[in-house]
């Protein structure tokens, strides 16, 4: 079978893709807004209850596997010019890398008190808050998915297991899951993506402390003090499907420890290289295929299992 043959093949499956193992209707959160932000408060030493409660943040429609809603808050520009670009921001899709999640909560004071930045952003601190607050803190989430390879990524059935076992060697902190979209957490942020529709995605991980990109356009070669190291696309990543299959830009920033925050110079250098980067790099709202998602050429090479040195 050619490529082209398969790309077709690919996208009249999409749909179906989309859909696997989604239940008709997902389960609320039991969790209230104040007790997620206890439950931080007490599980990292960076964020405190009223810091959490004082940042305005809304809680998911839908519920995590343990019943904790997903914390999210939209941040919109002060001085708006036309339609503004919309930047996806997610932190802790690992629960044991607590860096990921305070420094959003960080880069959350700086939008409040930034009134020139130009963008719409969506800031998710933490998207597997079961495995953050789980003893001891989890990769995974409730179920033991890693979510980073649950995500509908073409060839997913015929990829995500294979490589898991081959490459892994059945690593249970890296089990993609059943099926793809088999997570609540998978599934929202996927609904997110296609509902806010970004312009560019940066997720934050740690601890291999270098700059990692999916997707069109040329990525930075670093900000502050990360540098650019392709890391690959794994069957299932988030990378590889928001990058590679939808076509938006994923900057993917690996903080050096999951256990301790950078330095506030760092840090700030880091946001600061960010902004300047999201600025100078216009990514047009007609490149964004969500409605009709397409292959790349760099696609179906990540479709072939290779030994890579560092899995996000």
């Amino acid at each position: 079978m050619n490529v082209r043959t398969r790309a077709a093949l690919v996208l009249c499956a999409a749909p179906a893709l989309l859909s696997v193992a989604a239940p008709a209707r997902e389960p609320l959160p039991l969790v209230t807004l104040e007790r997620a932000c206890a439950l931080l408060d007490e599980r990292l030493h960076s964020v405190t209850l009223d810091a959490c409660l004082g940042a305005g943040l809304r809680t998911s429609a839908d519920a995590t596997v343990r019943s904790q809603p997903i914390l999210w808050r939209d941040y919109y520009p002060r001085q708006p010019h036309g339609d503004p670009r919309r930047i996806l921001l997610i932190g802790g899709i690992h629960g044991d890398e607590f860096s990921s999640v305070s420094i959003l909560f960080q880069w959350m004071q700086r939008l409040d008190a930034d009134g020139s930045q130009p963008f719409h952003w969506r800031v998710v601190p933490c998207v597997n808050p079961d495995g953050l607050l789980d003893r001891p803190a989890t990769r995974t989430n409730a179920r033991g998915v890693d979510l980073n390879r649950n995500f509908p990524t073409p060839d997913w059935a015929q990829t995500a297991l294979p490589y898991w076992k081959r490459r892994t060697g059945s690593d249970p902190r890296r089990y993609p899951g059943p099926a793809p979209l088999s997570e609540p957490e998978t599934r929202w942020l996927v609904r997110t993506l296609e509902q806010f529709r970004p312009q560019a995605v940066v997720s934050v991980h740690a601890p291999y402390g270098v700059l990692d990109y999916d997707g069109p356009h040329t990525p930075p070669r670093h900000l502050g003090y990360l540098y650019l190291h392709l890391l690959g696309a794994y069957p299932g990543s988030l990378g590889n499907y928001a990058g590679l299959y939808l076509n938006v830009p994923v900057i993917t920033l690996e903080l050096p420890q999951a256990g301790l925050m950078p330095s506030a110079e760092q840090s700030a250098q880091v946001w600061a290289d960010l902004l300047h980067w999201l600025k100078k790099t216009h990514v047009p709202d007609t490149a964004l295929p969500y409605g009709n998602p397409r292959p790349t050429g760099g696609l179906w090479q990540t479709m072939l299992p290779s030994l890579l040195p560092f899995p996000e």
